[in-house]
């Protein structure tokens, strides 16, 4: 008698694979350079506080002369970001822990989104979901901030560029952070000694090593990100420990929404879906634009 044929279905059937695959990839080189800070819905002020001189040497029974000290103030004002998708009504049918699901892995893919958001924000002043300058975050970024110094990329010369870039910072500034686009990294990672060496050798293939002599870098692409095709970011060179500073303003909130028409598509009973929403308020501020230089053409 012949053996009946066992398809795979009959093995594995649906509801036994919860695992779900995500796509949504992204980090945020903002969050590995720079400290996190609490951030309040009404914004922060920073006191950015100085002593214009050096102290005096003074004689016995002379005068003294005069010095000044200056106080200035950055706000950090928190910007809203969201991201939405619909999705059938079997959602809100299937078993408990199929939802938990699909909600974990919604809110992982967020929180990439949110990652590489900040970094576009802060970086280029660019709206991410349009890329398109905006008008919110203004001169709040380092593309557009005042004094931010630019050196000017060289092809072949990315370590001469590095070693300008550092040097164009504010005296009293030291370089605790390094972001690059991949593109720069790629072309780090072919300068050759005159003996043969690669010095930056662990930048090939894609490498992401987290520091470049003893520096602290990251490699990621938002680094390259332009509301312009004819504008090129390659680098970001700076005190992101000191002078920069950036947070949320509270944990991200998931909803589920079941009713009306919340993103312009149609009411949701109609068409049978339901709508996932995740909120966030992030702020940055720029404590003193000296502190950074940028290389980019």
């Amino acid at each position: 008698m012949p053996m009946a044929t066992v398809a795979k279905g009959s093995l594995f059937p649906a509801e036994l694979v919860r695992e779900m695959f995500s796509k949504v990839a992204g980090h945020s080189s903002i969050a590995k350079l720079a400290n996190q800070i609490p951030v309040s819905f009404a914004g922060n002020e920073i006191m950015i506080f100085s002593l214009d001189n050096e102290v005096e040497l003074v004689a016995e029974g002379t005068a003294k002369s005069a010095t000044t000290a200056t106080v200035n103030a950055v706000t950090i004002a928190p910007v809203k970001v969201v991201y939405q998708a619909r999705f059938n009504d079997e959602f809100v049918k299937c078993a408990e822990e199929k939802q938990l699901a699909y909600l974990a892995q919604f809110s992982e893919g967020f929180a990439k989104k949110i990652a590489r958001g900040i970094d576009i924000m802060a970086f280029h002043g660019i709206n991410p979901y349009s890329n398109a300058t905006s008008s919110i975050i203004g001169t709040n970024c380092l593309d557009r901030a005042v004094n931010v110094g630019v050196e000017a990329y060289s092809s072949g010369a990315e370590e001469s560029d590095i070693t300008g870039a550092i040097a164009d910072l504010a005296e009293g500034y030291t370089c605790t952070g390094i972001a690059m686009s991949p593109a720069f990294a790629t072309a780090l990672s072919a300068t050759t000694y005159a003996g043969g060496q690669h010095p930056y050798e662990e930048f090939m293939w894609g490498g992401n090593p987290g520091a470049i002599r003893g520096i602290p870098c990251d490699v990621n692409s938002t680094v390259a990100v332009a509301a312009s095709t004819a504008v090129h970011h390659y680098a970001y060179v700076g005190d992101f420990q000191n002078a920069f500073k950036w947070g949320y303003a509270e944990n991200i909130p998931l909803e589920v929404i079941r009713y009306g028409d919340p993103d312009g598509q149609g009411d949701l009973k109609r068409y049978n879906q339901v709508l996932l929403r995740a909120e966030a308020y992030i702020g940055w501020g720029i404590l003193d634009p000296t502190a950074f230089s940028r290389i980019g053409d």
